[in-house]
């Protein structure tokens, strides 16, 4: 079944707003294994009042096994078509906040559903953020090589130029949850509602700027 984030607090009138502005829409996070799109999905769920889906979690309990085994027992293709069949089922079933896996968006399939039943955050984070996160677990199968950072590093190449067409981009990286949730809150209110952005979310960012940006 799926996860659900029972809010703490009532709604505030943004948050309302945004509630509106989706309709039927779910809010699809995508990104990077370690970018905290499941951990932001479900802050993100309990302010926006919506229910919360982590689609790794769903494939698990659909075959009773860990991500890692599926991997082993049936390969890379088997575990994709499977992941885009749940991710599918969930769009269909929305609204909602729903974390995916790293791979999922590369999909042609996947992304044009994403595009036509949700609004698309890119939680972006750099090599340096994602190694740091993803050594703390022994279950991510795609970094059981000799090099995992070399991995990354090839994964991110691959995968970013795809990641740039989600519709809003938020910097994922090491600061208080809350605030990467409160970015997400506002490019969603600026994308949805035509709220102004804040200097934090132009659309393209100095280095130095800690905010996001929406993705053309």
């Amino acid at each position: 079944m799926p996860e659900t984030a029972i809010p703490a607090h009532a709604s505030t009138p943004q948050e309302a707003e945004i509630t509106a502005a989706l309709g039927t829409r779910s809010i699809v996070l995508i990104g990077m294994m370690g970018a905290g799109k499941s951990t932001i999905g479900r802050r993100l769920s309990a302010r926006l009042q919506l229910r919360f889906t982590d689609a790794d979690t769903e494939i698990e309990t659909a075959h009773r096994m860990s991500i890692p085994e599926i991997f082993q027992k049936y390969g890379e293709a088997y575990f994709r078509d499977g992941e885009a069949r749940v991710i599918a089922r969930l769009l269909d079933s929305g609204p909602a906040v729903i974390a995916t896996g790293g791979g999922a968006f590369m999909r042609e399939e996947t992304r044009k559903r994403i595009a036509d039943k949700a609004v698309s955050i890119w939680l972006k984070a750099d090599i340096d953020v994602i190694m740091k996160r993803v050594r703390r677990r022994a279950d991510r199968p795609l970094l059981q090589t000799e090099d995992p950072q070399a991995t990354v590093t090839r994964l991110l190449e691959l995968r970013e130029p795809v990641y740039q067409g989600a519709d809003l981009t938020v910097l994922s990286r090491d600061v208080p949850h809350d605030r990467i949730v409160d970015e997400c809150m506002d490019a969603l209110l600026a994308r949805l509602c035509g709220h102004a952005a804040s200097p934090a979310q132009e659309p393209t960012p100095t280095p130095a700027t800690d905010g996001m940006s929406a993705t053309p």
